[in-house]
């Protein structure tokens, strides 16, 4: 994946659409609240665009790891070769983007309250997060799947199961028992009565989201296992995925699942079946290899960009353009043009991120 000729293109579509889906549910800052289909649709769009970099960053962090895990021993050498990868590919971005959120936050007048958590991603693992950075929880629940799953596997070594492939299948579901029962346990402790407060308490927080990545991580491991049949039943799976997301976007309102009256399935089954549904894309976007399209060099550019994208896109690019520029007195042909610029400022100043910065520091750690 590191270069063009290894790329998967299926991978880059799911990434790109993904960053598209969030930057276009954060347009909507820009136009007055509204309450129709389009809107709903959209704001929907920035929940699935992170759901599904959580299943994708762990499909692919699932297939390093486990290549690596079934062919080395799997020391503390290898943990922290792939930390020192994985750092290298996260972190420079991320503190670059947040001290520009610093700087920010004091040019505007903004209180800015335990910034100092933000630099080591605790400041969503149990509480809410501030209303500063906001884009950065989901920053939070990558790093801590980093941390949590390569070690497990390392300590996971040392048990009774020889075999290496089902070794590494039992720890990665024992992890996600423990990630789903925390959702059990914040249904029986916590009491929410609607989606703001959901949004917040919930689905924001680290110790209730880690399962999203390790579905990515199961993910992988059946695909590397089960070859054949990820091959051959791969329109099926994709089937059963658009089926959970019209079930997500329709059959929930017809079923009368409302938060207040369901809570389990809110609080419990939602989030994994968000992440199952999005699992069964995999199978046939995992095997979309594509030499020669019109298509191709879009998406992958997009792709390669969509992690500087994420970055800067809302705290940054909007919130600054937004602060000079009163959005609610725009006519509507004004506030079009206001997103159409917004939109090129955001892949200009992402692509500048990424070529003169973020791909030198992933170059660097070749060589470090």
């Amino acid at each position: 994946m590191a270069n063009s000729q290894n790329r998967i293109f299926g991978l880059d579509v799911l990434r790109a659409s993904a960053i598209l889906m969030v930057v276009s549910s954060h347009v909507l800052w820009i136009y007055p609240k509204s309450n129709n289909f389009i809107v709903s649709v959209l704001e929907l769009f920035g929940f699935w665009g992170v759901e599904l970099f959580f299943v994708l960053s762990g499909f692919l962090i699932g297939s390093i790891l486990y290549q690596s895990y079934v062919s080395d021993s799997f020391t503390l050498k290898a943990v922290f070769h792939f930390l020192k990868r994985r750092w290298f590919r996260t972190l420079p971005n991320y503190y670059l983007v947040l001290i520009a959120n610093i700087f920010i936050a004091f040019f505007i007048d903004y209180q800015v309250d335990n910034v100092g958590l933000h630099f080591v991603f605790l400041q969503n693992f149990i509480h809410k997060s501030p209303i500063f950075f906001p884009e950065s929880w989901s920053l939070s629940v990558e790093e801590f799947a980093y941390l949590l799953l390569p070690f497990a596997l390392f300590f996971g070594t040392f048990g009774f199961v020889k075999n290496k492939s089902k070794r590494f299948l039992i720890i990665v579901f024992l992890l996600l028992i423990v990630f789903f029962f925390t959702k059990v346990i914040f249904n029986a402790t916590c009491t929410i009565s609607n989606l703001t407060d959901w949004n917040s308490n919930l689905k924001s927080i680290v110790i209730y989201r880690i399962d999203a990545i390790l579905v990515g991580v199961l993910t992988a491991w059946i695909r590397f296992n089960f070859e054949a049949f990820w091959k051959k039943y791969k329109e099926l799976f994709l089937f059963l995925g658009i089926g959970i997301f019209f079930f997500l976007l329709f059959g929930i309102s017809s079923s009368n699942l409302r938060i207040e009256q369901s809570p389990f399935f809110w609080n419990v089954l939602y989030l994994p079946l968000t992440s199952l549904g999005f699992a069964f894309f995999f199978p046939i976007f995992s095997e979309w290899k594509l030499s020669n399209s019109f298509l191709k060099n879009p998406i992958v550019f997009v792709s390669k960009i969509s992690y500087a994208i994420y970055l800067i896109h809302y705290s940054v690019i909007l919130q600054l353009m937004k602060y000079f520029v009163d959005t609610t007195v725009l006519t509507s042909h004004q506030r079009h043009f206001f997103t159409i610029l917004y939109l090129m400022i955001t892949f200009l100043m992402a692509y500048i991120l990424y070529r003169f910065y973020e791909k030198p520091m992933m170059n660097l750690r070749d060589k470090i």
